[in-house]
C-alpha cells in the first residue's frame, strides 16, 4: 500500500487505542514502504492531526448536528485527517484533500457517509472563503487560546499566569511549529568548522547557533540522521540547544566525580565527558536497562571512555553519599517545554500528572543533594516550564536546606525574576523551553 492518507488513517487509529505518537508511526512506516514524498505527508498529516486534535474536533462542533464525541470514532479520525489539510496543508491543492477524505470514508467502512463528508469539507471552505478564520471562539481567553491553538485549558492557564495573552499565544504558535534538529559537536572528535565544512560539501544546509560554542541547527529535510556526515565517525550527536546549556552550567573540571542521576538516554551525560576532556569519572544511573544500552552506545559512537553506568533508582543509591564534585539531576517532567516534539504529550498529562511529577521531583532532589561533596555543585534541570516544578521545586529545597545556595549563572540572555535562576521560553530563544538552576553546597556543611 502507497497511499499516505490510508497509512496516515491507519497510524491514527493506533494512537486513538492509547499508542504514543512516534511509535504508530514507526510501526506503520517499518510496514509500508513509502517513497520519500509520502512518507513525508503521512508524518506530517499524523504529528499535525493529533497536535491540533482540539481545533479539528472545534470544526466537527460548529458544522456537523452530532458533537465530535458522537461521531464513529473512524469517521471522527478521517474528518480530522481533511480538516487538517484544508486548515494547515496550503500546498495540498483543495479539490485533492476534498477528494481524498471522501475516498477514504467509503473505503473504510463509510460508503454511506461520503456525501456527509464531502458536505462537511465543503461547508468548510465556504466559510474560508467568507472569512480567514472561521472558528467562532469564546471570549473567555483560556477558551479562545485553547481551542485556536488546541492545548488543553489547564495548559493555557500555567502559561497565562505567567506570560499574559499575547506572549502565551506567541508560545502557542511557536509549540505547534515542526521542531527542528540541532547537534552538538564533539570537540574532542572534530571542530565545528570541519563538522560545517563536510556538511556543506554534501549540501546540506546548517547554521550557528548564538552563545553555544558547540551547536549547529539543521536547515531542511535531510533524511535518516545516520546517514549524515561524520555520524558513524563520533564527530557530533543530537542534541537541542536549551539542553546543552546544562552542560555548561554544570561546568565540570577535568578529574571531577561527577553523578548524572537521570542520564538516559545520554545525551547530557556525553556532554559532560566532553567538557571535562573525557577525564575524570562520570556515573550515569537510570533505572531503566534499554535506556542505559542507548547511552553506552552514545558513548561508543562518541568514543568516550570516562562513564560508567549504574542501573537504579537514584533515590536508593546511598554508596554515592558525599562523593561528587557536580551532580546533574535532569528530573522527570511533564516536558511543556517540548511539546513541539511530541505530538500527543499536552493530551497525556494532566494536572494531578504534574501534582505525582512534584514529588518525585522533590524526592530526588533531597536524595541527589547527598552525594555531593561539600563545596560542591548541583544542576537541576527540568524541560517544563511549569513553576510547580521548578521555581517550587527549588524555593521548598532552599528552604529547608540552608547550607545550599543558587549560584549566578553565566548566560546574561536568559533573565530571570531570581537572578541564578534561568529559564528557557521558547517563543523567545528559538529552542526547547527548559529551567536550570546551579546549587552550591558550602564547604563547611557536613
Amino acid at each position: 500500500m502507497t497511499n499516505p492518507r490510508q497509512v496516515a488513517f491507519i497510524a491514527l487509529k493506533e494512537v486513538h487505542k492509547g499508542a504514543y505518537t512516534d511509535v504508530a508511526l514507526d510501526r506503520v512506516l517499518q510496514k509500508f514502504k513509502l517513497p520519500d514524498n509520502d512518507r513525508r505527508l503521512m508524518t506530517e498529516l499524523v504529528y499535525g492531526s493529533v497536535r491540533r486534535q482540539r481545533t479539528l474536533d472545534a470544526i466537527i462542533d460548529q458544522l456537523a448536528t452530532k458533537k465530535n464525541q458522537q461521531q464513529p470514532k473512524d469517521l471522527r479520525t478521517i474528518l480530522h485527517l481533511g480538516f487538517y489539510q484544508l486548515r494547515y496543508q496550503e500546498r495540498i491543492p483543495v479539490s485533492a484533500a476534498v477528494n481524498t477524505t471522501v475516498e477514504l470514508a467509503k473505503e473504510n467502512g463509510f460508503p454511506g457517509l461520503t456525501g456527509f463528508v464531502n458536505g462537511l469539507l465543503r461547508q468548510y471552505l465556504r466559510l474560508l472563503e467568507k472569512s480567514l478564520e472561521p472558528l467562532i471562539l469564546p471570549e473567555n481567553p483560556v477558551e479562545k487560546l485553547g481551542i485556536l491553538h488546541s492545548f488543553p485549558n489547564w495548559i493555557i492557564e500555567v502559561w497565562l499566569s505567567q506570560l499574559g495573552f499575547e506572549e502565551t499565544e506567541k508560545l502557542c504558535i511557536w509549540m505547534n511549529q515542526t521542531p527542528t534538529i540541532d547537534l552538538r559537536i564533539n570537540i574532542l572528535r572534530s571542530s565545528l568548522k570541519e563538522v560545517k565544512s563536510a556538511f556543506e560539501a554534501a549540501g546540506i544546509l546548517v547554521k550557528s547557533i548564538p552563545n553555544l560554542p558547540q551547536a549547529l541547527r539543521l536547515i531542511g529535510n535531510n533524511g535518516p540522521i545516520q546517514n549524515l556526515p561524520g555520524f558513524c565517525e563520533g564527530w557530533w550527536t543530537v542534541q537541542d540547544s536549551s539542553a546543552q546549556l546544562v552542560g555548561y552550567l554544570l561546568d565540570p573540571k577535568p578529574g571531577d566525580v561527577v553523578i548524572d542521576a537521570c542520564a538516559a538516554p545520554g545525551g547530557k551525560t556525553t556532554h559532560i565527558a566532553e567538557l571535562m576532556g573525557d577525564e575524570g569519572k562520570i556515573w550515569a544511573c537510570d533505572q531503566t536497562a534499554s535506556r542505559l544500552r542507548k547511552l553506552k552506545e552514545n558513548a561508543q559512537r562518541l568514543h568516550l571512555q570516562s562513564i560508567h553506568t549504574c542501573m537504579g533508582d537514584s533515590r536508593n543509591l546511598p554508596q554515592f553519599s558525599q562523593t561528587a564534585d557536580c551532580v546533574l539531576l535532569d528530573a522527570p517532567c511533564s516536558g511543556l517545554g517540548t511539546m513541539h516534539r511530541h505530538a500527543d504529550a499536552r493530551w497525556r498529562q494532566t494536572p494531578d500528572s504534574v501534582q505525582e511529577l512534584c514529588q518525585l521531583q522533590k524526592q530526588l532532589l533531597s536524595h541527589n543533594a547527598t552525594f555531593v561533596k561539600a563545596g560542591g555543585v548541583l544542576v537541576y534541570a527540568t524541560c517544563t516550564l511549569h513553576p510547580e516544578e521548578n521555581e517550587q521545586v527549588i524555593s521548598e529545597f532552599l528552604a529547608v536546606n540552608p547550607h545550599w545556595q543558587v549560584e549566578p549563572h553565566p548566560f546574561e540572555l536568559f533573565n530571570h525574576t531570581t537572578p541564578g535562576w534561568l529559564k528557557v521560553w521558547p517563543h523567545q530563544q528559538d529552542m526547547d523551553g527548559f529551567f536550570m538552576v546551579r546549587l552550591k553546597k558550602s564547604k563547611d556543611s557536613q
